[in-house]
């Protein structure tokens, strides 16, 4: 029961089943570049998933539900639970595009996916959607988060306008991320 009781832990209890796994069923862990072309995907859609799950959360979950949180609890949500989920957001979003370039360097196709060359149109068309999510998790959503969860002293008026770029923002990536999602997985199964 201690495990689960440390993320820590239970990150590495994960890591070790994986491992167990991986002997287990055989799967091929000694091709080197071929072995490690997959594990670098595999940190990609891991990145992935914590980034697009995180983004949903605050679309589907936070922001839906701060109305209806009365006031004296807003706080817990907003000085705790909003900064640790935004820093995981912004690491999960750079750490998705970098391991997904990395991927696409090792399988030598990033400049045809970023130069919408066939047959990689529909990956560049995903790159360029998640480049984009990610300079607005970055440089849009970021700072103005900063300023409407009182992080950075601002005054009433700026820290509402802040609220409103964020949350258009966040919707914008929401509705960027369906796109971007089919694209990716498309590419590779035949949906384009």
């Amino acid at each position: 029961m201690s495990v689960i009781q440390s993320l820590f832990k239970t990150i590495i209890a994960g890591l070790v089943l994986l491992i167990v796994l991986v002997v287990i069923t055989g799967q091929p862990t000694e091709h080197g570049s071929t072995w490690i072309l997959f594990f670098v995907r595999w940190l990609h859609v891991t990145s992935g998933i914590m980034w697009v799950g995180l983004l949903w959360y605050f679309n589907f979950v936070q922001i839906p539900s701060m109305p209806k949180i009365p006031d004296e609890h807003k706080p817990a949500i907003l000085k705790v639970i909003a900064p640790q989920a935004l820093f995981w957001f912004r690491y999960a979003a750079l750490s998705t595009v970098l391991t997904g370039l990395l991927t696409a360097f090792l399988n030598g196709y990033i400049v045809d996916a970023l130069s919408f060359k066939a047959p990689f149109v529909a990956i560049g068309i995903g790159m360029w959607l998640a480049i984009v999510m990610a300079y607005n998790a970055w440089f849009i959503l970021w700072p103005n988060q900063k300023k409407a969860l009182g992080m950075v002293e601002v005054s009433a008026g700026e820290k509402a306008k802040a609220a409103k770029y964020a949350f258009i923002t966040s919707r914008v990536n929401t509705a960027l991320s369906i796109p971007m999602l089919y694209m990716m997985v498309a590419q590779s199964h035949g949906g384009i």
